[in-house]
């Protein structure tokens, strides 16, 4: 199991790197949107919604709210021209991203009494609809930056070394849970490790590469304690449904719900820590 996680890890690492610097920023954003279809189509497992007519709907409603979200933020055809972008439009939507994540977060901490709540169909495709879209379009506001490329490797960097960093302090110094009834396995110290490896990463990368040093700690610390929430509300889904993996695409990894849900908070706060912290132009 672990050779084959290492496997398609290195696999999907290579893919990443070439799609970002062989492809322009607007092939690169248009490439993934196979992916968030699979992962739209994954987060019709997790709503418990198994018919193929149902699962297709959602996937057209997702495309469509795609090309709305485009148009108003005057970024063309799914973000195919951003010469007049919006920048205030686009701020606002993902401000708005982070508000709701805010409410997701009080779901996590309610359960399993708020399942009562966010259960229901209509607000599983609602909230599914509006992560999924705020997911891809994060990433094509952060390609689309100077040198996006980059600020796009170092965000997807940092929640990777939360995960990294809380697997293995969890597993060397955990005795605290985190969310005992949600994810067991998951621990304060575990938490802890997560923010220790984003804190070695901006000190390599503002000594490495000559950024503000403090900049870069707020960036990456605020993403790495964020990011763990999207881990957490998947987690909850997950065991509210009783399964273990959103998907089988990946093989050793799951679905690609299961590799993103971090990601999912973590890009849009990213973005907007770039443009509050004037990192970006």
């Amino acid at each position: 199991m672990l050779l084959q996680r290492v496997v398609t890890a290195l696999v999907l690492a290579a893919g990443l790197l070439a799609g970002l610097f062989l492809l322009t920023p607007v092939h690169f954003t248009w490439a993934l949107l196979p992916l968030v279809l699979v992962a739209g189509d994954e987060w019709c497992r997790l709503a418990g919604w198994s018919r193929g007519a149902v699962r297709a709907l959602f996937a057209l409603a997702l495309l469509l709210l795609l090309a709305a979200l485009s148009q108003w933020l005057q970024l063309g055809w799914f973000g195919g021209d951003f010469s007049g972008a919006d920048g205030a439009r686009i701020t606002q939507l993902m401000a708005a991203t982070l508000a709701l994540w805010a409410l997701l977060l009080l779901w996590i901490q309610g359960y399993p009494s708020s399942a009562l709540l966010w259960s229901r169909w209509p607000v599983m495709a609602v909230v599914g609809l509006l992560l999924l879209a705020a997911t891809w379009l994060a990433i094509s506001f952060i390609v689309h930056l100077p040198a996006g490329q980059w600020w796009l490797l170092l965000a997807i960097l940092s929640v990777a070394c939360a995960d990294i960093g809380g697997y293995f302090f969890g597993r060397w110094l955990g005795v605290h849970k985190l969310a005992p009834v949600i994810s067991p396995g998951k621990t304060w110290q575990g938490y802890g490790g997560g923010l220790v490896a984003n804190l070695l990463l901006a000190l390599l990368v503002a000594y490495g590469i000559g950024l503000p040093l403090l900049k870069m700690l707020v960036l990456l610390l605020v993403v790495a304690a964020a990011a763990p929430v999207g881990d957490l509300f998947e987690s909850m889904l997950k065991r509210h449904r009783g399964i273990k993996d959103s998907g089988a695409i990946l093989p050793g990894h799951g679905g690609v719900l299961d590799r993103i849900d971090a990601q999912m908070i973590g890009l849009p706060l990213f973005y907007l820590l770039l443009i509050i912290l004037e990192l970006a132009p």
